[in-house]
C-alpha cells in the first residue's frame, strides 16, 4: 500500500502544525510505502516572494527531520523536483470539468479571507489530483475538513478513464484523521498563522515563552478552583503529558491555589522539556545533509510518476 500526504511550506511551524500534522505523519513511517511532498507549486498561490519560498521549503525539510523523519522509512520530496505534477496536471484539466472546480469550497473559503481570486487558486484542486494521482497512491490521509480534496482527484480520475481507458489512473481512498482534535491557539482560537496566535516550535527561547505567558485566561483568582476543560492554558499544556500526567495537572487546576501565571509557567518548562530533544536535533542538521535527503527523495518520487506519466502520455497521444 502506498500512502502519500502533502505540506505547503508557508511560514514557520507551530505548536497546531505538530499534533495536527507532523506527529501523525512521522507515526506512519514504515507503515507500507510512504511519501510525504513538501508542495512548493501549491505555495506560489500565497507565497510570492522567491527568496521568502525558497526559506520556507529548506527549513520546513529540516522541521520535519527534526520532528523525527526517517529517510530510510520513508521519502520527503520536493513537489517541484518532479516536474510530472505540472505535466499531468495539465493533461487532466483538459478533461476536467468546470463544474466541478467551481463546487469547490476551498476556493472560496481563501477567497473570503482576502486571497487574490488568481488562476492558480482556482485550478488548485486538478494540480492536487495529479499529486496524488502520479503516484498511484492508494490512501492520503486527511481531516474531515479535506476530503473534498480526495473527492474531487477521485472524480476527476474517473473522467479521465472513461475518455481515455479504464484503469489509467488510480483513485485512492481517503484516511480520515479522527483523532486530531483542533488545537486551540493563544487567543482561544483555532492555532493558525493568519490569526497570528501560534506558538512556535523552533523559535528562539524568549519568544516562546512571550507567547505561551500571553495565552488569554479568564479573571478567576489564583485562590479559587479552576474548570481545567475551559482552559487554554491547560488545553494546551495537556498534549505534552500522558494520562496520568493530565489528570494531576487537572485536580491541582479543581483544588485551587494555582494561578494562571504558575500554570503557564509550568506549561512552558513543559514544552521546553517536550520539545528540547527536537530543538537540539534541528540545530545540529547541515544544510548539505538536509539537502541530500530532498534530491534522493525526489529522485525516488520522479522514477514512480514517470511510470505514471509514461502511461498517460501513450494513452492521449503524446506518445
Amino acid at each position: 500500500m502506498r500512502i502519500l500526504t502533502g505540506i505547503q511550506p508557508s511560514g514557520t511551524p507551530h505548536l497546531g502544525n505538530y499534533f495536527g500534522y507532523f506527529k501523525q505523519n512521522i507515526d506512519l513511517l514504515g507503515e507500507e510505502e510512504n511519501l510525504l511532498m513538501i508542495a512548493d507549486l501549491h505555495a506560489l498561490t500565497t507565497v510570492h516572494n522567491a527568496q521568502e519560498l525558497r526559506t520556507f521549503r529548506q527549513e520546513l525539510s529540516k522541521d520535519f527531520l527534526a520532528c523525527g523523519f526517517d529517510p530510510s522509512r520513508g521519502t520527503l520530496f520536493f513537489q517541484s523536483y518532479v516536474p510530472e505534477h505540472t505535466e499531468l496536471s495539465w493533461i487532466l484539466s483538459c478533461s476536467t470539468p468546470m463544474g466541478l472546480l467551481e463546487r469547490a469550497v476551498s476556493y472560496k473559503d481563501k477567497v473570503q479571507q482576502g486571497l487574490e481570486a488568481n488562476v492558480g487558486l482556482f485550478t488548485y484542486p486538478v494540480l492536487q489530483a495529479a499529486d496524488i494521482l502520479i503516484y498511484d497512491a492508494d490512501v492520503v490521509p486527511v481531516g474531515k475538513d479535506q476530503k473534498q480534496h480526495i473527492e474531487i482527484a477521485r472524480d476527476i480520475a474517473q473522467k479521465f478513464n472513461h475518455r481515455y481507458g479504464s484503469d489509467l489512473l488510480s483513485a485512492p481512498e481517503p484516511r480520515i484523521v479522527e483523532n486530531v482534535a483542533v488545537i486551540p491557539g493563544t487567543d482561544g482560537q483555532k492555532m493558525s498563522k493568519s490569526y497570528g496566535n501560534t506558538i512556535p516550535m523552533f523559535g528562539e527561547e524568549k519568544v516562546i515563552k512571550k507567547a505561551i505567558m500571553g495565552i488569554v485566561t479568564d479573571s478567576t483568582t489564583m485562590e479559587e478552583p479552576k474548570n481545567p476543560e475551559n482552559c487554554v492554558v491547560y488545553a494546551l499544556h495537556s498534549l505534552l503529558l500522558d494520562e496520568s500526567e493530565k489528570n494531576a495537572l487537572a485536580d491541582r487546576y479543581r483544588a485551587g491555589g494555582l494561578g494562571y501565571g504558575d500554570a503557564k509557567k509550568l506549561f512552558f518548562e513543559a514544552f521546553m522539556d517536550y520539545f528540547g530533544p527536537l530543538r537540539e536535533r534541528r540545530s545540529n542538521l547541515k544544510e548539505k545533509d538536509v539537502q541530500d535527503v530532498i534530491l534522493q527523495g525526489s529522485a525516488r518520487a520522479r522514477a514512480i510518476a514517470g511510470a505514471t506519466i509514461e502511461r498517460v502520455r501513450t494513452a492521449v497521444g503524446l506518445r
